[in-house]
């Protein structure tokens, strides 16, 4: 009886799914013919429904930008448009385009993630809110990562960790680095945003739970019971349900003595709802986490396949180290002499394209030089097109943080993860080959 209800429930959904999808291309449809020929840049709307979204999401070296891109830009110019993830599109894989998009979120553009990662991410997300919420979200994410990545305190928890996970390779054979320095980042993000320490058995369990949730998060979004989204979306749930409790027993103890962590400076503002605390630390967790690991382990890729550059971070370290007392900790001004270091940092970002492209929606009509992006359109800034432009960089495909003089950071969290990797970084090549 249990497995026949499932089955009708699976077929119900699927029904759901279908009337929604063919809403949605009517809806897109309509939207077409209000703009028809307006200037628009050249393309291929693809098939019904789902446009060209599985060619726009076909897997290829990060280290490219894939047969989609390259066959499109080549055929109709770095400006194209399109039709993927149930919506009309304009892709952009212009560099200067893609700046204007980013500069002018809430004015011209806003974020746009499809709605199935609304489940996923949950609706008070950073990455699904717009307007004034998401000004409201991003400004406590933004003073968070300002008053934090110069403390001692996080300093002192960066290099504390490093040491303690490099102690502990001593005695293995192999490593599994992607496994292990995702341990790191969240072991570093729960500490500093919740006081829990690496060896609860709490921060144990918000790690699986962020494993399961990150392989949902990029598979298809179909909520089936069993799939990785399903699994997702429950392990979101629990996540939520987690730090629920935690910032229910804070507010029960009526805040702690000293300075705290995170959460206790988001409670004593009182300027967030209780599921706006729980969706914004999980957000700053989420992209300490995730981004952070994915980063540090292509560094370490990419040095292995790049000795001269290694044998250069080793020697800037080596100085760094000369400098201090045995043992003595790392401190601000030491990171700040870490120059080539944040070179590396920056041409790992270019080569392995952590964030190919980020989802925006227009809300209004804008012109951009000879283009006309209509109001309701999705915008897609790819970046990977940029990092290998030949007109903006030199040899793209060759690893070379020299290249690298001036940048200007977007990210509000890429200040952070620096920090975290350069320090990370400094034991690393000094202790290990």
């Amino acid at each position: 009886m249990g497995e026949l209800l499932l089955f009708f429930s699976n077929i119900l959904f699927l029904l759901f799914l279908v009337f929604g999808f063919t809403f949605l291309l009517l809806r897109r449809l309509f939207i077409i013919e209000q703009n028809p020929n307006k200037n628009l840049p050249h393309g291929s709307m693809g098939w019904p429904i789902c446009g060209e979204t599985l060619a726009f999401l076909k897997p290829h070296k990060s280290n490219s930008t894939g047969s989609f891109l390259q066959q499109r830009c080549s055929r109709y110019g770095k400006v194209f448009k399109s039709h993927l993830f149930c919506s009309p599109a304009i892709v952009s894989c212009d560099h200067e385009l893609n700046m204007f998009i980013l500069q002018n979120e809430e004015k011209y553009f806003q974020v746009s993630y499809p709605k199935p990662m609304h489940g996923i991410l949950g609706k008070l997300s950073l990455l699904t809110v717009s307007g004034d919420l998401h000004k409201k979200l991003r400004n406590v994410a933004v003073n968070f990562i300002g008053a934090s990545k110069s403390t001692p305190a996080f300093l002192h928890s960066v290099e504390k960790l490093s040491i303690s996970m490099m102690e502990s390779w001593k005695e293995g054979k192999q490593i599994t680095f992607c496994y292990e320095i995702r341990k790191f980042t969240i072991n570093l993000m729960v500490k500093h945003l919740l006081s829990i320490e690496p060896e609860e058995p709490i921060a144990f369990k918000i790690l699986e739970d962020f494993q399961t949730f990150m392989k949902g998060f990029v598979s298809l979004p179909v909520y089936i019971p069993g799939t990785h989204y399903a699994n997702a979306v429950k392990a979101r749930a629990r996540l939520s349900r987690t730090v629920r409790e935690i910032v229910r027993e804070r507010q029960h103890e009526n805040m702690r003595a000293g300075e705290g962590d995170f959460l206790d400076v988001i409670l004593k503002k009182r300027s967030l709802s209780e599921e706006e605390t729980v969706s914004i630390v999980l957000d700053i967790m989420l992209g300490g986490y995730e981004t952070t690991a994915t980063l540090l382990a292509l560094i370490v890729y990419f040095l292995a396949h790049a000795p001269a550059v290694f044998q250069k971070l080793k020697e800037e370290h080596r100085a760094i180290r000369k400098s201090k007392q045995d043992e003595e900790p790392l401190n601000w001004e030491d990171y700040q002499q870490m120059e080539f270091t944040n070179n590396v940092i920056l041409e790992a970002m270019r080569c392995g394209n952590v964030v190919k492209f980020v989802h925006r929606e227009a809300i209004r009509d804008v012109k951009f030089k000879e283009y006309l992006i209509p109001s309701g359109w999705k915008v897609l800034p790819v970046f990977t097109a940029a990092h290998f432009d030949l007109n903006l960089h030199e040899n793209p495909s060759e690893f070379n943080p020299s290249r690298w003089t001036v940048c200007n950071q977007l990210c509000p969290g890429a200040e952070l993860a620096k920090v975290e990797i350069s320090f990370f970084l400094h034991h690393l090549v000094l202790n290990y080959r």
